[in-house]
């Protein structure tokens, strides 16, 4: 897992065509995030003290009793944020009468900039000569067709949590929400004017995917009517975005009404957080009640499932954490959560490169990717906005979760009544069905799996406002063995869908085979009518079929009984049906 190479560093803002690989999840370079941060005060640690939802002053009182002071405080969902610099805090804490969990969110010392944070630096603007263009990114999501029929509303607001926004940039400026913006650094709401400014140049280019304006300047966000908030959660130095950082994000987005948030990084300083870890334990339980609490308030997190090329489905290692200090080896499980990615109810984005592919980078797992979309890979970057008005390329899941997020946000403005688990199920229903690849990490169906969860999401239809008709998708998933020199059919009955098949019907096949050069495909359709879908070449000896033929059946009437005939014309190598589909 090359996260502590890779994972750890930033995209750096470059030129159009630059093959920078970003891994989003910031923050910055490894040098950086090595880096000892000016001390409060010798041993000074950060902690989460978990108690009943209400009021904490019991809790809070106890604190200060155990050699503890409150940083900050969240009563609704009954967290408690706490400095102390006793070794022994978290231990005693634990013992007091209704604290339920206690851990330290770091592995290093509070940095004395908590306490009077230095405002980050307005950068000077340059004006820009790009014209906007539809960049592949934005082509293959059809945002470029969307745009032609809405825009978004300016009543939706998406919050970017992350390492802030330039908000004076040409291309944000007329989307930019100032009132709702803030820094969570430290785990508390600073609002002081320019608090939410970047302190690196991540979140500038998240939120210009986004919601960059359509105003014949430089590049155009997927959602560019809608509004823009920045909460920066990432401290300055170090970049980093520690538990208490995201609780107040999340908690400030639900009391200022987001509808969206996009949040392309994982909460340092573990990669993966334990539940049988005490420390872990109480920053699982913070967050996932601090996004429970935004999004029982109307707002659909989104967020980036990571760049190691880690299967986040079947976890074992993890070589990169703590990142704050000195990472070790451990043995994790599958009950160990990527922060906040893999929390019940946020919408977790893998990405892909320019075309049906998968990121070479981007982590997977089958039932762990809900959607995908364009991240940038090799030659083809996300071309977006960066501080001081410039523009430059970056690649990774980071560049992946704010396509989602944009067409979220299109979802909300086509149906401002949606909750939030309304817009998720229809991100993955209007998503583009996107079959495996020839890899046998990728498991699945075409409509869902491991790779790409649900497939790429798609503008065009988010702007329509309704989910595809219902029984246009069907499915035989039963094996059926292919022995050798034997012909064999797997059958699907095709009901409610009138008139005739289109002049484009997708037949997803999935077909294990250690060699396919023996193998003949046919489809079969219900008046007994025989499409030719491929006649491999008999030198083939790749393994397994796993591809999707479109098919002129405009000739067919739709509903019936379709069968996929395969043919296995030699010995020795066998296999079977494993599963296939229509799409009409």
């Amino acid at each position: 897992m090359p996260v502590a190479a890779v994972g750890a560093a930033l995209a750096l803002a470059t030129p159009a065509g630059a093959a920078d690989v970003d891994t989003g999840l910031p923050p910055g370079p490894a040098a950086a995030r090595a880096a000892t941060p000016a001390q409060a005060a010798a041993g000074t640690r950060s902690y989460l003290v978990i108690t009943a939802p209400g009021d904490t002053s019991a809790v809070r009182n106890a604190v200060a009793t155990h050699g503890g002071s409150v940083f900050a405080h969240y009563d609704a969902i009954g967290v408690v944020v706490a400095h102390s610099s006793s070794a022994g805090f978290a231990a005693t804490m634990r013992s007091v009468a209704g604290v339920q969990k206690v851990g330290a969110t770091r592995t290093s010392d509070v940095p004395a900039d908590a306490y009077s944070p230095t405002l980050p630096s307005a950068p000077g603007q340059s004006p820009t000569t790009l014209t906007e263009t539809a960049r592949w990114d934005m082509t293959r999501i059809n945002a470029d067709k969307a745009w032609a029929v809405s825009t978004g509303s300016p009543s939706v607001t998406v919050g970017v949590l992350d390492t802030g926004v330039d908000d004076r940039h040409q291309d944000i400026a007329p989307n930019f929400d100032t009132a709702d913006s803030v820094s969570c650094a430290y785990g508390k709401a600073d609002t002081r004017a320019g608090a939410w400014r970047d302190v690196g140049t991540h979140g500038t280019h998240v939120a210009g995917t986004i919601a960059a304006a359509k105003n014949g300047k430089g590049v155009i966000g997927v959602a560019p009517g809608v509004k823009i908030a920045s909460v920066r959660i990432a401290e300055p130095g170090t970049s980093m975005f520690f538990a208490e950082n995201t609780i107040c994000g999340f908690m400030w987005a639900g009391d200022h009404g987001f509808d969206v948030t996009n949040n392309s990084y994982y909460t340092d300083p573990w990669m993966f957080n334990c539940p049988d870890d005490p420390d872990q334990a109480a920053i699982i339980e913070g967050v996932r009640r601090a996004q429970e609490y935004a999004e029982g308030k109307g707002s659909l997190q989104v967020a980036a499932a990571g760049n190691s090329n880690y299967d986040l489905a079947n976890k074992r290692t993890d070589s990169s954490s703590p990142n704050d200090s000195t990472p070790v080896n451990r043995t994790i499980t599958n009950a160990c959560v990527d922060i906040p990615t893999e929390l019940p109810g946020v919408v977790t984005v893998a990405a892909m490169g320019n075309g049906n592919i998968k990121a070479s980078y981007s982590n997977y797992g089958r039932d762990v990717i809900d959607v995908a979309a364009p991240g940038g890979d090799g030659a083809y970057g996300v071309y977006s906005t960066l501080p001081g008005g410039k523009y430059g390329n970056m690649n990774g899941t980071s560049m992946a979760s704010p396509h989602v997020a944009g067409v979220a946000a299109l979802l909300k403005s086509a149906d401002p009544a949606a909750t939030p688990a309304e817009l998720r199920a229809r991100l993955g229903t209007q998503a583009t069905d996107t079959a495996c690849p020839s890899d046998s990490r990728c498991t699945g169906t075409t409509a869902k799996n491991a790779f790409f969860g649900e497939g790429q999401v798609d503008a065009l239809k988010a702007i329509g406002g309704s989910a595809p008709q219902p029984g246009r998708y069907f499915e035989n998933t039963t094996d059926i063995t292919v022995a050798d020199n034997a012909t064999v059919e797997s059958a699907i009955t095709v009901t409610d869908v009138p008139g005739n098949a289109p002049a484009a019907l997708k037949v997803g096949v999935d077909v294990k085979h250690t060699y396919r050069g023996d193998l003949v495909l046919s489809l079969v359709a219900p008046d007994g009518s025989v499409y030719s879908l491929e006649d491999f070449a008999d030198g083939d000896s790749a393994d397994d079929v796993v591809k999707t033929y479109t098919v002129d059946a405009s000739s067919e009437t739709a509903s019936g009984t379709w069968r996929l005939r395969v043919r296995d014309i030699a010995t020795q190598d066998t296999g079977r049906i494993d599963t296939w589909n229509l799409t009409f």
